[in-house]
C-alpha cells in the first residue's frame, strides 16, 4: 500500500476511534463494553489490512477473492470489501446474514446500498461513506431493526480505482439499552405524573431539584427552586413545619410526614399536601441529601371533614377543641426546641358562668360562648391557635417575639372586649373571666404539662373574678394541706349530707323510661344544695373521692334493687366514675361486692365514662372495661365529640352506649353541620351493634330529629331535671 493509502486508513480509524470513545464517556454505563468491541474490531481490521496489504504487494496484479474469504469470512463481525466503480463488491457471512443474502447476491450495487442504508451511490455519498464514521439503520432477515457503524478505509489504488475495507461496529445492543434507558427515565417520570407526586431534593438545602410533576403542581418557571421562594408558597401557619422538617438535618431516621397547605406561584388558594422526608448522610464521594416527596390530598381532607370537625372542632363555638390544641401544642413543642422559638399559653375562665346559664338560659349561654371565640380569634397571630378546652374554659396559643409583656396585654385586651358584651340580654350580668398563663418551652417538658401550669395559675386566684396570674413553680407551695372546702367535705360526708339525684332517660319509640342517671349533690343542713362540678375536683385531688365514688356505686345499687322489689318497671341505673376510680385494680371486685351486696343483677348497672378518662391510657382502659363486661354490666361512653374523640375508638372499646354530647343537640333543629354528624354517628354506632342515647333534649323538634336519625334514647329537660328518688318515683308509676 501506498504511504498516502496508509496515512489516509490512520486518520479514519483515528476518527472513528475519537468518535467512539466520546460516545463511551458520553454514556459510561456503557463505557467498558463499548470500548472492548471496538478496539476488538480494530485489532481485526488493522490485521486485515495487513494481510491484505501483503497478498497485493505480492500480488500486483489482481484482487484474489479466496484469500478474502479465507480471513474475513467466518469473522463475528460486519465486512465489505468494494470498489468504486462497484465491480468490485464482497460480503462476508455477517453481514450477509443480516441483509438475508447469498454470496452472489450479495456482489451487487443494490446489496451494497441496502448495506449502507443509502438510496444510491453517487459521489458525495461515497465520500461521507469513506470519510469516517457512517451510520446505517436496516432491517435485518427476521424484519429486525440493526444498526451499524461503519469505519472505512481505502488500502489500495488498483488500475485508476479505488480498493475500500469497510469495517462494522454493530450498535444494535448498544441502541437498544440506550432506548432501554431513556423509556425508564419516561416511565418514572410518567409514573410520578399519573401518581401526582413531586419530589425535590437538594444537597444544601438553599437550592432544589424539583421533578417535572413538582414544576408542575407549583407552576414552577423551571426544575429548580430556593428555599426561601419555596417557603413562601407554604401558609404562614404551616412554614414552622416545614422548618424544623429542613432543620432536622441530623435526624436520619426513617421516613418523617408533615401535611402542609401550600400555593401555586401566583396562586390565591392553598390546597393541602402531604410531604413526605429523610435525610440521608454523605459518604467521601458523595454529599449528605435531603429529599421529600408531595402528595396533593386536599380531596381527602374534604371527605373527611365531618369526622375532622368531630374530632377537632367544638361544635358550639367552631374554633378547636382541647383534642387538637394538644396534637398542635405538641408539634409546637417539638420545634420551638428545635428551632428556638418560644410561645405564650393563656387559660381563660369564663367568670360565674353557670349563673349565666341559670339566668339567661342555655342558648343565651351558648351565644356567649361563642362571641368570646370571635374576642380570642382577634388576638390570634400567625403560627397560634384559639380553642375552647371545657365547658367555660379557653386556651389561646401565641408565639413570642420577645416582649414579655405580650400575654399580660393580651389578658387585658380580652376582658375589656368580653365586658363589652353585657348588653340586651346580658345587660344586667357582670361578664368577667380570670386568665392564667405560661412559656414554652420553659414552664415544662411536654405541652401537657406547660398547659396543665397555665390551668394550675388561674386557679391560684382563689376565686376572685378577673385575675390575671402567670405561672411560677413557687405556687406550688402556697396551696400545699387541706383546704376549708376540703374539710367540710370530708365531715358532708360522714354526716350522710351526700345524696343522688335521678335523671331519667327515655326509649324514643316508647316514651317510657328505661333508665336514670345517678348524679351526686351535696345538700347542706340549711339546705343548699351543691353541685358536683363545686366539689368532685376537690374531691379528686385528695382521697374523698374514693368515699363519695363507693358512695354512688352502693347508693344506686341498692335504690334501683328496691324499685323493681316494689314492683316498678326495670330500668338501667347509670353511675359515673372519675379517673381516679376507674384506673384502681380492684374496680371490678368493688362493683361486684356492690352488686350481691344489693341483689342486683349486673344487667341493670351500667358505668359511664368519659372520653378523656377511657382514653387516657387505652390498653388499661380496655381491660378494665373488658372485666365489667364479663360480670354483664353495661359500659356508656359519655359526652362522646368534646375530647379525644376518634370514631375509630368505636372499633377497640367495648361499650354498650354511646351519649352524643348536648353541644351537638343544643341546635340541631338549625344547624345542618351538626345533624350530619349526629347522623353520621347514629349510622356507625349501629354498624358496632352500640345504643345511641342524646344529652340535652329540650324540645319535641329536636326529639323528632333524633327519632327520625334512628337515635335510640334521649336524656334531658324535656323528661325531666336531676330530682330525688321520690319524684322519679312518680314517673315510674306513670310508666307502669
Amino acid at each position: 500500500m501506498k504511504n498516502g493509502d496508509i496515512l489516509a486508513a490512520s486518520l479514519a480509524i483515528c476518527l472513528s476511534t475519537a468518535l467512539v470513545v466520546t460516545f463511551a464517556f458520553m454514556h459510561p454505563e456503557y463505557m467498558a463494553v463499548t470500548l472492548i468491541v471496538y478496539f476488538l474490531s480494530i485489532i481485526i481490521t488493522g490485521t486485515l489490512v495487513f494481510i491484505i496489504s501483503m497478498i497485493y504487494n505480492k500480488r500486483k496484479t489482481s484482487v484474489d477473492t479466496a484469500d478474502f474469504v479465507k480471513v474475513i469470512e467466518e469473522l463475528d463481525s460486519e465486512f465489505i470489501v468494494w470498489s468504486d466503480d462497484f465491480n468490485y463488491i464482497r460480503m462476508n457471512k455477517c453481514i450477509r446474514e443480516h441483509l438475508g443474502l447469498t454470496a452472489e447476491e450479495s456482489g451487487t450495487k443494490e446489496a451494497l446500498k441496502k448495506a449502507f442504508a443509502i438510496p444510491d451511490l453517487s459521489a458525495n455519498t461515497i465520500t461521507q461513506i469513506t470519510s469516517g464514521n457512517f451510520q446505517s439503520t436496516f432491517n435485518n432477515s427476521q424484519n429486525k431493526t440493526v444498526n451499524i457503524n461503519w469505519s472505512t478505509s481505502l488500502f489500495k489504488d488498483f488500475r485508476k480505482k479505488h480498493l475500500y475495507l469497510s469495517t462494522g461496529f454493530n450498535m444494535t445492543e448498544l441502541k437498544k439499552m440506550r432506548t432501554n434507558l431513556a423509556s425508564a427515565n419516561d416511565f418514572f417520570n410518567s409514573s410520578m405524573e399519573l401518581a401526582e407526586i413531586g419530589v425535590i431534593m437538594s444537597t444544601d438545602r438553599k437550592n432544589y431539584a424539583a421533578s417535572s410533576e413538582t414544576v408542575r403542581m407549583f407552576n414552577l418557571d423551571k426544575n429548580s427552586i430556593t428555599f426561601e421562594k419555596f417557603r413562601n408558597l407554604i401558609h404562614p401557619n404551616d412554614r414552622m413545619y416545614f422548618d424544623h422538617a429542613i432543620n432536622s438535618s441530623n435526624d436520619y431516621s426513617d421516613v418523617k410526614k408533615i401535611e402542609l397547605r401550600i400555593k401555586k406561584i401566583n396562586g390565591a388558594s392553598y390546597r393541602w399536601y402531604s410531604f413526605r422526608y429523610k435525610s440521608i448522610k454523605g459518604t467521601d464521594n458523595t454529599k449528605p441529601l435531603f429529599g421529600g416527596a408531595f402528595l396533593d390530598i386536599t380531596d381527602e381532607k374534604e371527605k373527611d371533614i365531618l369526622i375532622e370537625r368531630l374530632a377537632y372542632i367544638d361544635e358550639v363555638t367552631e374554633i378547636a377543641n382541647r383534642n387538637k390544641l394538644v396534637t398542635m401544642g405538641d408539634e409546637i413543642c417539638e420545634c420551638s426546641r428545635t428551632l428556638g422559638y418560644s410561645y405564650w399559653v393563656i387559660v381563660v375562665d369564663i367568670d360565674k358562668f353557670h349563673i349565666i346559664n341559670d339566668t339567661c338560659g342555655y342558648e343565651n349561654g351558648n351565644n356567649i360562648l361563642r362571641n368570646f371565640a370571635h374576642i380570642l380569634y382577634k388576638f390570634v397571630t400567625p403560627g397560634g391557635l384559639a380553642a375552647r378546652i371545657s365547658g367555660d374554659n379557653f386556651a389561646l396559643v401565641l408565639r413570642d417575639y420577645g416582649d414579655d409583656d405580650l400575654p399580660l396585654r393580651t389578658a387585658k385586651g380580652i376582658q375589656e372586649e368580653f365586658s363589652m358584651l353585657a348588653v340586651d340580654n346580658f345587660a344586667a350580668v357582670s361578664l368577667t373571666c380570670s386568665i392564667g398563663y405560661s412559656k414554652v418551652p420553659d414552664d415544662g417538658d411536654c405541652f401537657e404539662s406547660i398547659l396543665e401550669h397555665a390551668e394550675f395559675a388561674l386557679k391560684t386566684g382563689n376565686g376572685v373574678s378577673g385575675t390575671i396570674c402567670r405561672y411560677d413553680p413557687s405556687m406550688h407551695d402556697s396551696i400545699l394541706g387541706i383546704t376549708e372546702i376540703e374539710k367540710a367535705l370530708a365531715l358532708a360526708i360522714d354526716s350522710n349530707e351526700l345524696h343522688l339525684f335521678y335523671q331519667p332517660k327515655i326509649d324514643l319509640k316508647t316514651g317510657k323510661i328505661m333508665g336514670v342517671e345517678a348524679l351526686i349533690r351535696w345538700i347542706k343542713p340549711d339546705g343548699t344544695i351543691m353541685a358536683p362540678d363545686s366539689f368532685v375536683p376537690i374531691a379528686e385531688k385528695s382521697r374523698l373521692i374514693g368515699k363519695i365514688s363507693e358512695f354512688v356505686l352502693n347508693e344506686g345499687c341498692r335504690q334501683n334493687a328496691l324499685w323493681q322489689k316494689l314492683g316498678y318497671p326495670k330500668i338501667v341505673m347509670s353511675i359515673n366514675f372519675t379517673s381516679t376510680d376507674f384506673y384502681q385494680n380492684d374496680l371490678k371486685d368493688r362493683v361486684l361486692d356492690a352488686l350481691v351486696r344489693t341483689d342486683l343483677d349486673p344487667k341493670w348497672l351500667e358505668v359511664e365514662l368519659t372520653e378523656t378518662i377511657a382514653l387516657s391510657d387505652i390498653d388499661f382502659a380496655v381491660g378494665q372495661m373488658n372485666k365489667l363486661r364479663d360480670l354483664g354490666v353495661k359500659l356508656a361512653m359519655d359526652d362522646f365529640g368534646t375530647g379525644y374523640s376518634s370514631l375509630s375508638y368505636l372499633q377497640i372499646l367495648p361499650i354498650t352506649l354511646l351519649k352524643l354530647d348536648r353541644s351537638f343537640i343544643t341546635d340541631i333543629q338549625n344547624d345542618n353541620i351538626a345533624y350530619e354528624i349526629v347522623s353520621a354517628v347514629i349510622s356507625i354506632a349501629k354498624s358496632k351493634h352500640i345504643k345511641t342515647i342524646a344529652e340535652g333534649v329540650e324540645n319535641t323538634k329536636q326529639e323528632d330529629i333524633l327519632r327520625q336519625a334512628g337515635c335510640d334514647y334521649g336524656q334531658g329537660y324535656l323528661y325531666g331535671k336531676p330530682m330525688p328518688a321520690e319524684e322519679l318515683e312518680k314517673l315510674l308509676r306513670a310508666d307502669m
